[in-house]
């Protein structure tokens, strides 16, 4: 027997030509309903949600472990055929018919969508329509949402960092190497050059050598436990620094254009950066330093004399770098929840501790 619909979509109207959306814009859009006779519909309705979910599984002997959990960002529903209470029903002729609609999405710093191993941050906009004694049609269109921070989102995106290394060697090596790394900032732009200066003191026996690598670690959080992924990006080797030597290094690392930009505004998954400088010493532990950096948008705006004076330190999620408590996700669409501490947490695998 066919069915009385014909058709039943949604779709909605690119506001640029990257057909990307932030916090605070608008998104409009029409549901389409082709009928091949008349219908008794019980309900119409179009909605527009942001969420995140993270799922994976874990091996214990012969138990497999599932975790799973989410997070809403927000959820707004528009009737476009209001739903009676009972048996009540609207009747629809047939041939096609659109009904326009239009969304503001919540204005709030969004975390980008993303999708990974073990889980995605998502935005659709879906369209449901419900008849008496047949399965309810569902219509759907994902849309992407992309960042909005810049390097005004907060005073420590601009903040040096700056960490010093003294080591002994033992066993096959004698004297000891200091390092003495420094950066100008914490936040790049996709395809920005970060500029690492090194003051390197080699008082050991042989040749040292420093390298560089800037690495990727996303987390995923369910059921108090982390399932973590790391990839590294770049890997760079300086020149070698003899015995009895000290050595100004200057190396500039840029991270691909391509680069995911940096997720800490999320309580189920975290997306961040690490840049690890290192010596390389034969026979003995390499040295090294770890700075945390902050991946933003290529369009992000360096404009600094704009920096609000008011700005304080959660402008962008910085409390990831602290120990906050874990919280739930949100169920309205209010700002969502900091990401939870890696202490709060069992870690699998076992990770760096930076």
């Amino acid at each position: 027997m066919e069915d009385t619909v014909k058709a039943f979509s949604v779709v909605y109207n690119p506001i640029n030509k990257d057909n990307t959306f932030t916090g605070g814009d608008y998104i409009s859009g029409s549901v389409t309903l082709e009928l091949a006779k008349d219908c008794k519909i019980k309900s119409l309705y179009v909605q527009i949600k942001g969420k995140a979910k993270v799922r994976w599984t874990e091996n214990y002997g012969r138990t497999v472990v599932v975790y799973s959990d989410k997070q809403k960002f927000f959820s707004i529903k528009q009737s476009v055929i209001q739903e009676f209470k009972g048996q009540g029903s609207t009747t629809v002729g047939r041939g096609c018919h659109v009904y326009p609609f239009t969304f503001h999405i919540p204005e709030q710093d969004l975390p980008p969508t993303f999708r990974g191993s073990a889980g995605m941050i998502q935005y659709r906009v879906s369209a449901f329509l419900s008849r008496s004694m047949t399965l309810d049609r569902k219509a759907k269109a994902p849309f992407t949402v992309y960042s909005k921070a810049n390097l005004n989102s907060s005073p420590e995106l601009m903040t040096p960092q700056h960490s010093l290394k003294d080591q002994k060697l033992k066993l096959f090596n004698s004297g000891k190497v200091v390092m003495d790394v420094k950066i100008d900032k914490m936040g790049f732009c996709q395809g920005e050059g970060m500029q690492v200066t090194a003051y390197i003191q080699n008082s050991s026996s042989r040749d040292i050598q420093p390298k560089y690598c800037l690495y990727r670690k996303t987390s995923f959080f369910a059921k108090k436990k982390r399932h973590v992924k790391t990839k590294d990006l770049v890997k760079e080797v300086g020149e070698p620094i003899p015995p009895s030597t000290s050595k100004h290094v200057i190396r500039v690392i840029t991270a691909p254009a391509a680069t995911d930009v940096s997720i800490l505004n999320c309580s189920v998954i975290k997306h961040e950066y690490r840049l690890r400088v290192y010596l390389d010493v034969k026979y003995a532990s390499d040295p090294e330093v770890k700075f945390p950096i902050v991946i933003l948008p290529a369009s992000a705006s360096p404009a600094l004399d704009q920096l609000p004076a008011c700005l304080g330190h959660g402008g962008y999620g910085f409390e990831a770098f602290g120990n906050p408590l874990p919280t739930s996700a949100a169920s309205a669409p209010s700002a969502p929840p900091p990401p939870p501490s890696y202490g709060g947490y069992n870690l699998h695998p076992s990770l760096f501790e930076n």
